[in-house]
């Protein structure tokens, strides 16, 4: 591309030969009523009778002003300067063709619509991988199912003891683990799912809302299995982990919804893509094996659905953010408002690893 473009039809007989213009060429200004700068220019003698608009550091929009200015059929010219993009035109069409684009900038001002963008307002911590580590260490005292322990025994969620008066097997049911594999695996794939949800909600406000939703998860299907089949029993954190997945979901399409000064309705395809998304991982990470439970892995997942709707809903704040690039504004969504604050992460965590404990307290201390 040249660095001089043209349109009209006198535009060769004004630029018969090339110029070269010296530093500065023009000392330009903005656009006057558009942007609330009285009008100012100085012309180089390279180019008498001409005044710029602009300038604009970037050519796509430049030619966005030259197509008005095209659409009026006003002369005009292109010019990249050391300050940036400008438009020269007649000294005659400067009202005219300034007014036109004053107009344009100001009816597609924010145009196209920025979608919300979240601010994660949580920093990454080492601490969710440490509980999951601990979580797989912990199979170190159990040992594993095969070995009858007394752990097993006592914490697996039999879905007629959770609903006969021992609950808390929903909750020591998350910690058992069938064998090294079982629990490597899901180590791996909580760390990375609850990672993903503390920075919305924080570390320990992830970790309790994670427990939370495989509580209910195992509760809801031992109440499935005790209306079908009878009897059943489930142990390991997958139930949890595919409530960490739900929450994933409920908390983006909460901060996705339409709304906040946005300028288009979105289609509901694209208002569930969170939710039919944590139905594909649903389906690829929880629905092999011959001994996977998908009953706990789907409770599980709409538990956090469920939890995360009811915890996002509130949290939500909007504010309106200007990109620098660009200058555009648009909406800013975040689960929080203000700086996080240490000490109730450290209250909910600690709630979260009371629950546990008490659970396994409650477990010991209640005959088989």
């Amino acid at each position: 591309m040249s660095d001089l473009d043209t349109t009209g039809p006198d535009a060769a007989a004004r630029f018969e030969q090339p110029r070269h213009v010296a530093a500065p060429l023009v000392t330009v200004r903005p656009l006057a009523r558009a942007r609330g700068l009285a009008p100012h220019r100085e012309v180089d003698d390279a180019f008498p009778g001409l005044v710029a608009l602009g300038p604009v550091g970037t050519e796509r929009k430049v030619r966005d002003w030259a197509l008005v200015l095209q659409s009026m059929s006003i002369w005009h010219a292109i010019r990249r300067t050391h300050a940036g993009w400008i438009v020269l035109v007649n000294d005659e069409d400067y009202p005219t063709a300034s007014g036109s684009i004053d107009r344009y900038e100001a009816e597609n001002r924010d145009w196209p619509p920025r979608p919300p963008r979240e601010r994660v307002r949580h920093a990454s911590s080492p601490l969710v991988p440490i509980v999951f580590l601990v979580l797989t260490a912990f199979l170190l005292v159990t040992g594993p199912a095969g070995a009858d322990s007394a752990w097993f025994e006592r914490g697996v969620a039999v879905s007629t003891r959770v609903l006969g008066g021992q609950p808390w097997r929903a909750v020591t049911a998350l910690t058992l683990h069938a064998d090294s594999v079982h629990a490597m695996g899901n180590a791996i794939s909580g760390t990375v799912f609850v990672s993903a949800l503390q920075r919305r909600l924080g570390t320990g406000g992830a970790v309790l809302a994670t427990l939370a939703a495989g509580v209910v998860g195992n509760v809801a299907n031992a109440v499935y299995h005790q209306l079908t089949v009878g009897h059943h029993a489930s142990l390991g954190a997958s139930t949890a982990i595919f409530g960490a997945i739900g929450l994933l979901a409920a908390t983006q399409l909460v901060l996705d919804r339409p709304g906040d000064g946005a300028r288009r309705e979105r289609p509901w395809t694209e208002i569930a893509g969170p939710i039919v998304g944590g139905f594909a991982l649903l389906g690829a990470l929880g629905a092999g094996g011959e001994r996977t439970d998908l009953g706990a892995h789907l409770f599980g997942f709409l538990a956090g659905v469920v939890i995360g709707l009811a915890v996002a809903f509130p949290l939500r704040r909007a504010t309106m953010a200007v990109d620098v690039a660009t200058g555009h504004q648009g909406p800013e969504v975040a689960l929080g408002a203000g700086s996080p604050r240490w000490w109730i992460q450290a209250s909910l965590g600690a709630t979260a690893a009371a629950i546990v404990l008490v659970s396994w307290q409650l477990a010991f201390r209640h005959p088989v």
